[in-house]
């Protein structure tokens, strides 16, 4: 299944991949030595956090080379404005209480809510892909159910 990303998302993560396969592997090989000089294995505590740690940086270093294989970079002068999708900025009312807020929708990997970008993995993302301006979704989050109004689309 592809991910989809923005040029600078993708370029973010093989960067992440990079360090995690330079800095980081070389780093726990260094903790695994230092661990093996200090004698018997069978009872090294550090010998055995330094093994796990290496277990786990390499499952990372796998999902994110997996990530990377399977990315597809969004050519945004291809989106559809007319709806809401990936790489859209949406400006979105709360019929409730008449707030109103912007995001632009990114791949999981991609979501910062500081910067205004969240998941379309997320409920709100989910609840308005595909809508239109004028559309009203009604969305189930954490603290209930919610219902927006669709502002504006734009990339």
């Amino acid at each position: 299944m592809a991910n989809y990303y923005t040029q600078e998302g993708l370029t973010k993560l093989k960067n992440e991949l990079q360090q995690l396969k330079s800095e980081e592997r070389s780093k726990i090989a260094k903790q695994i030595a230092e661990a093996r000089d200090k004698g018997d294995l069978s009872e090294n505590a550090e010998y055995d956090a330094a093994k796990d740690a290496q277990g786990l940086l390499e499952m990372k270093i796998s999902k994110l080379e997996q990530l990377v294989a399977d990315a597809k970079v969004i050519d945004q002068s291809q989106l559809d404005t007319s709806k809401v999708s990936i790489l859209s900025k949406v400006k979105i009312k709360n019929t409730n209480n008449n707030a109103e807020f912007s995001y632009m929708l990114v791949a999981e990997e991609e979501a910062d809510l500081n910067s205004g970008k969240i998941s379309i993995q997320s409920p709100i993302g989910k609840g308005l892909l595909g809508k239109k301006v004028g559309d009203k979704a009604t969305i189930q989050i954490p603290a209930g159910k919610v219902k927006f109004e669709i502002l504006d689309i734009s990339l």
